[in-house]
């Protein structure tokens, strides 16, 4: 395997800097109309295509090998006046890629394959002055496209495709489906942003290069897309997973052997008497509660599958503290759908709980359900949590949890409160 070596990834490294003052300097004078946007995307919809069969295999860098999420990225321009078709525009980048490179930021310097040609399993490597540099092989071509595929030692483990298409305007769109390499990459790509935005900045001097070469102008702004998918393989790991605690022992769960009892009460806004109204606060609140939207995204992020059944649903949790990441699973129980009497009143209520599954920092339960008194018409957003520290072998995560543990649980509930309310409430 071709894994960069310790002193070429330090150089790397040493040159991030560098990439970030370029991207910022260029930044400051860039005049084009960008209209970018990040949507939440599905690995049915934004899996990686098929690699053909004459492809070389040896040193590939596929989507399991790398970390974090998957991005699937549209970069597109449309040029008006091109003096030169899709498949002429294509023909003079598989000739030379470096025609539209942005080459203060990176150049393409052919490894394997004949000069000013290319052809399946040809290699390049993209320099870069930040963190993008690394090999790519070349998995198709056809009169319009072409495509490369990472190998090992690239920052990204994926592909990319250059092509264009004629029409009333000629458009070139680069597309890529691509995890970062490892965790050192996703921490600098998804976390960072550092070498987010100088591969943006990368791609997009590229496509303003695309129109120059094509002899045309552009035709409105440049039209970025990314459509972000989880890694749903944590999620599959859930699967089968036991509680972290003996179910049996949920009877004894009380404040005076060790366990934390907490209950929260948010009021939302208030509906007339009687069952709740169509599209009133319960409802609304409802729809919040059953898509899990009341989570602060900045305290926890969640991870599960919407086309399923609530009931018995299992749940990857990102908990978020000072720049770390922990994943928590969970599992949805029973979901709750009743009018109660409390104290003599009728209430109806509608929610649902999860329990801590193995690997858990916490062990317990919590239970989210939405309340509408029946004779005023009162509604509210309730939140239960019996909960005490699970098992944590790991002796500095342990004491971690000792010390902030607690008090990010409160500021999660109370933070869901908030937000519950933010989200349910509409202006007169």
């Amino acid at each position: 395997m071709r894994r960069q070596t310790l002193p070429r990834r330090l150089g790397t490294a040493a040159r991030w800097p560098v990439g970030v003052s370029l991207t910022s300097w260029r930044y400051l004078w860039r005049t084009t109309p960008l209209y970018r946007d990040e949507i939440a995307g599905s690995w049915a919809e934004d899996a990686p295509p098929p690699v053909p069969d004459d492809v070389d295999r040896e040193d590939v860098q596929w989507p399991e090998d790398g970390s974090g999420p998957h991005f699937h990225r549209r970069y597109s321009v449309r040029i008006e006046g091109s003096r030169l078709s899709a498949a002429e525009l294509v023909g003079q980048l598989k000739a030379d890629p470096d025609r539209a490179a942005p080459s203060e930021f990176a150049t393409f310097q052919k490894l394997r394959g004949e000069p000013g040609t290319l052809r399946v399993n040809d290699e390049f490597v993209v320099r870069m002055p930040g963190p993008w540099d690394g090999p790519v092989r070349v998995a198709s071509i056809s009169p319009r496209s072409f495509r490369l595929i990472t190998l090992a030692g690239h920052l990204e483990a994926g592909q990319i495709e250059f092509r264009a298409s004629d029409g009333e305007r000629l458009e070139f769109e680069i597309e890529s489906w691509a995890k970062s390499g490892d965790r050192l990459s996703e921490l600098l790509y998804d976390r960072l942003r550092i070498s987010k935005e100088v591969q943006f900045h990368m791609w997009t001097s590229f496509l303003e290069r695309v129109v120059k070469l094509s002899g045309g102008r552009r035709s409105g702004g440049l039209r970025i897309q990314t459509r972000k998918v989880r890694d749903e393989r944590a999620l599959e790991a859930l699967r089968g997973r036991a509680f972290n605690f003996d179910e049996a022992s949920r009877a004894t769960w009380t404040e005076e052997s060790g366990w934390h009892i907490d209950d929260y009460c948010q009021p939302l806004p208030d509906e007339r008497p009687g069952q709740p109204e169509p599209a009133g606060p319960w409802e609304r609140a409802q729809g919040f509660l059953r898509d899990y939207e009341f989570a602060d995204p900045q305290v926890v992020r969640p991870l599960f599958r919407r086309e399923g059944p609530l009931e018995g649903r299992d749940m990857l949790l990102e908990a978020r503290f000072l720049g770390l990441r922990f994943r928590l699973g969970v599992r949805v129980g029973r979901v709750i759908d009743e009018t109660r009497s409390v104290e003599g009143r009728d209430v109806r209520v509608w929610g649902w709980g999860y329990s801590t599954l193995q690997g858990h920092l916490e062990m317990g339960h919590m239970d989210y359900e939405v309340w509408k008194w029946l004779d005023t018409g009162a509604v509210e957003f309730r939140v239960h949590v019996v909960s005490r520290p699970g098992r944590i072998p790991n002796p500095i995560l342990r004491l971690g949890f000792r010390l902030f543990g607690r008090r990010e649980q409160v500021r999660f509930a109370k933070s869901a409160c908030a937000r519950m309310a933010q989200l349910v409430f509409v202006p007169a």
